[in-house]
């Protein structure tokens, strides 16, 4: 009962179904490029949202996580905030469950809001189809989705 009001609660801020077995390349500390409209530039990752772990573990997030992010460079109004964000691209291999591996060329991350919506209008470069499928927000905004 309680485990299908959650799900319906994180259905409503725009995140979709259950989340792949990824391989997490984003260890707590990592930088990423911002591939959004929103100012920012470089992003330093925090931590993973809903991340339960064991005590020293680092966190670490993959694609499709939604993660907590300061901004490192970019616009001077959007520097030494924290956001949430949603990692895009990654460059360490993950396998997909038809047996293909994909890596990326660069670790890539969208700003979104705390309800889901995103704050730019627009993403740069690849989306990861597993991103894509998880946030439909983030799929709409696309250009290309591999």
């Amino acid at each position: 009962m309680a485990a299908r009001a959650k799900m319906r609660a994180l259905v409503a801020r725009g995140m979709i179904g259950q989340k792949p077995k990824i391989s997490k390349g984003l260890p707590a500390g990592s930088i990423l490029r911002c591939t959004d409209n929103t100012g920012a530039r470089k992003l330093r990752l925090i931590q993973v949202m809903g991340y339960k772990g064991r005590l020293r573990r680092v966190p670490s997030a993959a694609v499709g996580d939604r993660i907590t992010v300061s901004v490192r460079q970019g616009t001077p109004d959007m520097r030494k905030k924290i956001f949430q964000a949603v990692v895009v691209r990654q460059r360490k291999p993950y396998r997909r469950a038809e047996g293909v591996w994909v890596q990326f060329e660069d670790n890539a991350a969208v700003i979104i809001t705390p309800d889901g919506e995103m704050k730019g209008s627009e993403i740069r470069g690849p989306v990861a189809k597993e991103a894509a499928e998880r946030w439909p927000r983030i799929a709409s905004a696309a250009s290309i989705i591999v």
